[in-house]
């Protein structure tokens, strides 16, 4: 059982809140271009500008997913605790 102060479980608590935020993101973006689409399909039919949001939110996704995925193993906790411990290395000599 893993204690209530333990760095393991306040680092799983931080990646499922970043993870709940991203996937609050992707159901907000959902709700906003079908909405957006419909708009546009009443409003204005000829001309897709509802495109424009689903661009929008095409980036802003890519960039939270990259972050959340990709940036956190280059950059996460094992590879602090290795910079730590290798320039301790460095000052010990």
């Amino acid at each position: 059982m893993t204690e209530p102060d333990d760095p393991l479980l306040d680092t799983a608590r931080r990646d499922v809140r970043r993870l709940r935020k991203f996937y609050s993101l992707v159901g907000t973006a959902l709700l906003v271009i079908a909405l957006t689409a419909v708009a546009n399909w009443v409003g204005s039919p000829g001309r897709w500008w509802f495109l424009w949001v689903v661009f929008g939110f095409g980036v802003t996704i890519a960039f939270a997913a990259f972050d959340l995925w990709v940036r956190r193993r280059w950059l996460g906790l094992d590879w602090e605790r290795r910079q730590v411990e290798r320039r301790v290395g460095e000052l010990r000599r």
